[in-house]
């Protein structure tokens, strides 16, 4: 089998390669990441190779589709365990987003899932061109509104087993247009076709994005030319047979190599990579915290495995001698179901207080002994209460200390109170139990006997530290067949517990929907529970009333409530009194319903939409209406690309939704009298296997919904309405004129209002006594020409009609036209009146043009306008091609020592320049370079905006050192910045950021030297009728000494391009850092530099946060120039914040000039600030008056008098 689309192919490895470099040499390992909300959280992955565990977007409500162009993460190439995408607006296709992703293993899956595309309402395609290998777990593709080429994806090349795939509720494939590269006749050869699921068919992501067939034996990969990958490759490679040269490792990684099995001295780490004992030592499961890695048998886990432990002294796992240690730190935990239990599976020591509250649940035990059966000390107390589905208490069968350092209402290390078939205490006498210090409680237990709690007495060594009212003879073991001997009381006196024993008080309560409950506590006879009961504790004053919240509730749901206050007493023969109100009937408040159920809908003219729904599953109130709300929407746009007149394609249509027929509700069976009828599922039976698993995927999805934001309930979906029968007609008459000698062209207008988007459209044209031929024109077609040329017609009489195919099918034919093509005879005698109609026309047309030129030349002389300058007035030379001058450098006296990264024009390197600097013998430069493949005006561009800097000479601005004009490449020379532009230096010093150089985070002082310093530079600039109009952190420089600096001009602009808009087709804009009046009107002033200054303090306190997160480019377009400025900053200190509100005046005048603002934080500026600043320099003063015009230069405070380091020089390099 040939390799399919190997242009194609070649230019996507060439992608991979140039992201990855050769292989697997580097890799940067990332932890599981949940993006959400905002896009700008995606560039966590910029420097990822591989998550390392689960990768999930989602929740991003307010994206656009602006927000992700140009965002893209070549780097990564695998996530080793699954891949969720939910509900990201504006996302149209991962082709971008993940153009390199090979490989999804699977190790941990999302309810059995490696790959989650769920509800995303704006996906066009999947579109993952590298994606190799999905190796475990199943693909769910879901109730993706807009998604169409899943028909065109082979799954069986991707998993072992794709049978267990779920994809469904996407768009119909019948109103896709899912084609294939090359499938249309298009240049290249066409994607490979295989077979998946009975259907053969070309296999491609996207129109333009074949999907990868190797010819290879055995499932390997292979290279762009189709050469067979080594064994232990996955995903492709960029070189046959070699390891190192592999995208992804079918089994193991280690040190840029794929193996089959780890090196000696090497251990398997979480099933995909090998390492050394040393980095397994450095791993932690959670940051932070000590490490709990060990290794065995070969691999490093997170966890030594059950029976096996790991000290200090070593990280290797090795068997314990009797039961494992492992302490657990619970607080007061609450064992109210097997889950819960399972949380302490393996614990053998817990610090803090268990309470076990069992009501519910069928031979437990067995499962209580797996979880809790190793714990042997309990800091604290024990408490067990209405555990009515507890029989024995064996599960905790090794428990031997409660030390009792907390107690039960301060008195009872043991409390075990009201389980009403509790027989057993287990093995607690056989282990040994101890109970230092405190009472034990027994209460309310009737089926277990008294011997065994006198017994417990006798091995914990409690007894006397308990009356009877502490462990009633009345209570305890009342219904059980117990051969026991009972005390009799010293007196025969009936009386009460002592005063200082508080009686138990008790509040049950149960959902009614009918006022019928009653007061009847217990399991019934199936053995479920109806009433919640729930202790409460008699308050300390007497005065004061009992009370008790009760939740969690349901919302709108009726609950009936009653108290029963009981009081023991420990005579035998005396009646057990107590108290206990009436049924009382509450309903809680309403709240916010879940979303509509089952949202359908259908078109039943081309002017209505029938919409159907079913009510919440949770209405949690009375519904008084249902807000339907629709808007039209754009039509697909990509449908133009493709050709509808290659026969091969199928049109889109549209089809109703075939619920809409079925009737709402299923006829009720009929019931026996005195039988319920049975719901579905009734409580506590089991849903069939595929309904329990679609249930718990909606409800794994629906804890991801951000319900305390209150957001609305909403059902979402689009429809096409019928088509209108007349609305596809081309207005007006077909018109023709002649466009060569044998040819004629025909225009036509379009339908005004058609039933969607025009396709296509057919002409059926015929020469007089012959038979028709129907030409079909694809829509772009027709839009280059406004029509079609029919070409090599033979001379004679020809009649025509046009008609349009929509979204909705052909529409009707025009009226026929008639149109001649005259003969060879004809064509002579027709060519002298053309000559006479033509001449004078064009004469007409000279004689307008060379008026227009006179007129356009008289009023640039006049002077019509006044252009504004970019550069300074004096810089006007640079406006010709560069000439080489004083600053000319040697290219013999520069060496090249690194790459620093890419800059706007190309490549900027670290080196070494030679006899640069007087006195010095080499001197570290940054060198920045042109592209090979640049144009010569580009080259003169790069040379146009160095040359602006040789102008400038201050401490706090990036000096220009020299240049190389002279051979191939061209080279600027710079002042060597080390820390890189001020916002990645700003970003590093975030504590969770792993480029971080162990800096703090800068104090207010540093934040204000920071600001001095660019606030410095930009009064030089200020001073020299400079408009810097990008002022922002990404163009300020950060020196080894920490020196901020004015950055070289328009040389950022491609590094992040992100933060850079292009509005209304012009050129890229800066839109969150720029003023009102620019974006309004396009002026640029110092007045609109010292806006974007203030922005620049907010990304200082931020530490580079994006300027208006949350909102999109437009966004901020309209938010400022509707007088919108930034929050405030709720940990921004005061004088910079005042600093900031300063700066955002609406007016321009009435912000402050860059030596005002200098004027007021110079007291808290470094001494070193006082010898290089032009603000403490004699030019400074002969210049501030032209910063700010309107005020008196004698006016302006002075500064003292110092010394400055940036007085203007002359001269190039080494003067």
């Amino acid at each position: 089998m040939a390799v399919p689309r190997l242009g194609a192919w070649v230019a996507h490895l060439l992608l991979i390669l140039l992201s990855l470099g050769s292989g697997l040499d580097t890799l940067e390992v990332c932890p599981s990441l949940d993006i959400r909300s905002e896009v700008a959280e995606l560039r966590r992955l910029e420097n990822c190779s591989v998550v390392e565990g689960h990768l999930q977007i989602l929740l991003m409500f307010t994206a656009t589709g602006e927000d992700f162009r140009g965002l893209s993460f070549p780097r990564l190439t695998q996530v080793t365990d699954y891949l969720l995408l939910f509900r990201v607006y504006g996302l149209e296709s991962l082709r971008d987003l993940f153009p390199n992703l090979a490989v999804v293993r699977g190790a941990r899956l999302f309810l059995g899932y490696a790959l989650v595309i769920y509800e995303m309402p704006h996906l066009r395609d999947v579109g993952l061109p590298a994606l190799g290998a999905v190796l475990r777990g199943a693909v769910r593709v879901e109730k993706n509104q807009e998604l169409c080429h899943l028909s065109t994806i082979d799954w069986g090349l991707l998993q072992p087993s794709p049978g267990a795939n779920h994809i469904v509720g996407n768009k119909l494939r019948e109103e896709c247009a899912d084609v294939c590269p090359g499938v249309l006749g298009a240049t290249g050869q066409p994607c490979a076709r295989t077979t998946f699921g009975g259907h053969t068919d070309y296999r491609c992501w996207t129109s333009s994005h074949c999907q990868r067939v190797c010819p290879c034996p055995h499932g390997l990969a292979c290279t762009a030319g189709g050469e067979c990958c080594h064994s232990e490759c996955l995903g492709g490679c960029s070189r046959p047979e070699d390891p190192r040269a592999c995208l992804a490792c079918r089994h193991l990684y280690f040190q840029g190599a794929c193996h089959r099995a780890c090196p000696p001295g090497t251990y398997q780490h979480e099933s995909w990579r090998c390492v050394t004992v040393e980095r397994c030592a450095s791993l932690r499961s959670v940051p932070g915290r000590a490490s709990t890695f060990g290794i065995h048998e070969g691999s490093c886990l997170a966890q030594c495995p059950p029976g096996f432990t790991r000290n200090s002294s070593s990280i290797f796992c090795h068997k314990c001698e009797g039961l494992c240690p492992k302490e657990c730190k619970v607080g007061t935990k609450t064992i109210d179901s097997i889950q819960v239990a399972q949380d302490l599976a393996g614990c053998t020591h817990v610090e803090g207080s268990l309470i076990v509250n069992l009501r519910q649940g069928y031979n437990l035990e067995p499962e209580l002994q797996q979880s809790l059966g190793l714990i042997e000390t309990i800091t604290g107390f024990l408490k067990i209460k209405h555990s009515f589905a507890l029989v024995s208490l064996g599960f905790f069968r090794n428990l031997k200390l409660i030390r009792g350092d907390a107690m039960v209402d301060g008195n009872y290390t043991l409390y075990v109170l009201d389980n009403q078939n509790l027989q057993q205490l287990g093995s607690w006498v056989a282990a040994g139990l101890t109970i230092p210090v405190g009472k034990i409680y027994f209460a309310f237990n009737p089926r277990l006997c008294l011997e065994h709690i006198y017994r417990l007495e006798e091995v914990t060594g409690t007894r006397g530290r308990q009356n009877k009212a502490e462990i009633n003879p009345r209570t305890n073991g009342d219904r059980a067949a117990c051969e026991a001997r009972h005390h009799n009381p010293r007196d025969g006196s009936a009386r009460n517990w002592a005063g200082a024993e508080p009686p138990l008080s008790s509040r049950d309560g149960v959902f009614s929907p009918f006022q019928n409950a009653t007061e009847h506590i217990g399991p019934d006879a199936c053995g479920t529970q109806s009433w919640n009961l729930l202790d409460v504790e008699l308050p300390l004053s007497r005065t004061q009333e009992p009370g008790v919240t009760l939740a969690p509730l349901k919302p709108w749901t009726q609950y009936a409530v009653f108290v029963r206050a009981i009081t023991l007493t420990t005579a035998e023969d005396s009646p057990h009194q107590g108290a206990q109100s009436p049924i009382v009937y509450l309903r809680t408040l309403p709240a916010a319903p879940t979303v509509p159920q089952d949202v359908i809908s259908t078109s039943n003219s081309s002017s209505h939409l029938l919409v159907r729904w079913k009510p919440p599953t949770q209405r949690n109130g009375n519904i008084t209406y249902y807000l339907v709300l629709w808007q039209r929407l754009a039509e697909d746009g990509d449908l133009y690309l493709n050709d509808y007149c290659h026969r091969g394609l199928r049109l889109p249509t549209s089809h109703s939704d075939p619920r809409f027929d079925r009737e709402d509700e299923e006829p009720e069976a009929e019931t026996e009298p005195g039988c319920c009828p049975c719901q579905h599922p009734p409580p506590g039976q089991v849903l069939p296997p595929l309904e329990a698993q679609e249930a718990s995927f909606q409800k794994k999805f629906e804890n991801f919904l951000p319900q305390a934001l209150g957001r609305e309930a909403e059902g979402r979906g689009c429809l096409l309405l019928s088509p209108a029968g007349e609305a596809d007609g081309i207005p007006g008459k077909v018109a023709w004129e002649a466009a060569s000698k044998s040819s004629v062209l025909l225009r036509w207008l379009e339908p005004p209002d058609p039933n969607g988007l025009i396709l296509k459209y057919e002409i059926k044209y015929r020469r007089l006594g012959e038979e028709a031929t129907v030409l079909c024109v694809s829509r772009l077609r027709y839009a280059k020409f406004g029509g079609v040329q029919l070409a090599l017609l033979p001379p004679g009489n020809y009649s025509a009609r046009v008609r349009a195919t929509s979204l909705a099918g052909n529409g009707s034919w025009t009226e026929s036209i008639a149109f001649y093509v005259p003969g060879p005879e004809e064509e002579d005698s027709g060519g002298l009146h053309v000559l006479l109609t033509v001449t004078p026309v064009g004469l007409m047309l000279l004689i307008i043009l060379a008026a227009l030129g006179f007129f356009y030349s008289r009023k640039r002389e006049v002077g019509g306008g006044v252009a504004e300058a970019v550069f300074p007035p004096h810089d006007s030379h640079l406006l010709s091609v560069y000439v080489p001058d004083e600053w000319e450098v040697p290219r013999e006296q520069i060496s090249i020592i690194r790459e620093l990264g890419q800059g706007s024009f190309g490549m900027v390197y670290e080196g070494l320049a030679q006899g640069l600097e007087a006195g010095e013998e080499s001197t570290p430069v940054a060198l920045k370079t042109v592209n090979e493949l640049a144009s010569p005006r580009e080259r003169i561009e790069f040379l146009k905006e160095a040359s602006v800097m040789k102008a400038f000479k201050c401490h706090h601005v990036v000096r220009l050192l020299g240049v190389v004009s002279q051979g191939q490449p061209t080279l600027v020379i710079m002042e060597l910045m080390t820390r890189g532009d001020l916002k990645s230096h700003l970003r590093s010093l975030r504590p969770e950021s792993e480029n971080n150089p162990g800096l703090p985070r800068p104090a207010l002082g540093d934040m204000i030297q920071m600001a001095g310093e660019i606030a410095d530079g930009m009064a030089y600039l200020a001073a020299n009728k400079f408009v810097h109009r990008d002022l922002a952190a990404r163009n300020c420089m950060v020196s080894q000494d920490f020196t901020v600096k004015i950055g070289d001009f328009g040389m950022t602009r491609d590094v992040y391009e992100t933060d850079y808009y292009r509005k209304g087709g012009k050129g890229l804009l800066p839109v969150r850092w720029m003023a009102p009046e620019s974006l309004k009107d396009g002026i640029f002033t110092t007045h609109s530099d010292v806006w974007s200054f203030g922005v620049v303090l907010w990304e200082i306190v931020t530490l580079a946060e994006q300027p208006y997160q949350g909102l999109s480019n437009e966004q901020v377009l309209k938010f400022v120039m509707d007088g919108g400025v930034l929050e405030e900053l709720e940990s921004c200190p005061l004088q910079l914040q005042e600093l900031m509100r300063r700066c955002w005046q609406q007016s321009p005048r009435l912000r402050p000039a860059f030596t005002h603002i200098l004027d007021s934080i110079r007291g808290e500026l470094r001494p070193s600030f006082r010898l290089f600043s032009f603000y403490y320099s004699p030019e400074c003063r002969a210049a501030r008056g032209a910063l700010l015009p309107d005020v008196n230069p004698d006016s302006l405070p002075t500064p003292e008098e110092a010394s400055s380091g940036c007085r203007p020089q002359n001269g190039g390099p080494g003067h």
